[in-house]
């Protein structure tokens, strides 16, 4: 398998990142702006599947409207003509695999949800350890750039063994459960230390390189895992 200088570096970059313990949450996020950057894509969302609630949850995503996510929560994922059996695969795979790009354009999912955010050719990665579902990567690209290849596939491949290790590690490391008693992560302490500071979320937003409701979806997370409610109190316990 080939790989362009830059694409080495970035595989370089992935792979320390999936070397290190973070919680689930922090790796399906830094890997997908990791990845936007690899495979030369737009678009990006990570879920990861209930199988009690019949849903998909955890979301993460990068470049995508909440409003419409929200949508996709409520309605659009249980009309969903293509994800399951995605899911099924096992592997990446390119959208185009499933269902003919035309066909899909015909669809209420592209059209109510995936085009109004201009997501038009996908390529999915569904992790499992077993039988239970760890996360998937959901990558897209605007219309202009043209569809996934082999190659982009290879790739997403080469780093499904890493990316499955990295989730069982947070796991097995107490990952989201821990994080419920008051621990943040990195980037969740940047984001409190910067409102001890006095920061707005407009100004988070610009420091950390992010979208302003990214720094919002960073501050329901402490505030849900502090069991706090207030941006004071959060700057309290940040100065602490």
């Amino acid at each position: 398998m080939y790989l362009t200088g830059s694409e080495q570096t970035a595989l370089r970059g992935v792979f320390a990142l999936l070397a290190q313990d973070h919680a689930e949450r922090e790796i399906r996020e830094q890997l997908g702006r990791a990845l936007l950057e690899l495979l030369h894509a737009d678009q990006f969302a990570s879920f990861v599947w209930n199988p009690q609630a019949g849903r998909f949850d955890a979301r993460v995503a990068i470049h995508m409207d909440p409003a419409n996510l929200d949508r996709y929560d409520a309605w659009h994922q249980h009309h969903d003509p293509i994800t399951f059996e995605l899911q099924s695969r096992r592997h990446a795979t390119r959208v185009t695999e499933v269902m003919p790009q035309r066909e899909l354009m015909r669809t209420p999912f592209f059209n109510d949800f995936l085009s109004r955010d201009g997501l038009h050719w996908g390529m999915n990665l569904h992790a499992f350890d077993g039988s239970r579902a760890l996360g998937d990567l959901r990558i897209w690209r605007c219309r202009a750039r043209g569809d996934f290849g082999e190659h982009e596939k290879a790739l997403l491949d080469l780093i499904e063994p890493a990316f499955i290790g990295a989730l069982q590690r947070a796991q097995e490391h107490g990952g989201e459960a821990a994080m419920a008693h008051g621990e943040l992560s990195p980037r969740e302490q940047e984001v409190a230390r910067a409102v001890s500071e006095g920061l707005t979320d407009k100004e988070i937003a610009r420091r950390l390189a992010v979208g302003v409701p990214t720094v919002r979806t960073y501050l329901r997370r402490i505030f849900e895992k502090l069991g706090i409610e207030r941006r004071s109190a959060l700057a309290a316990w940040a100065r602490r």
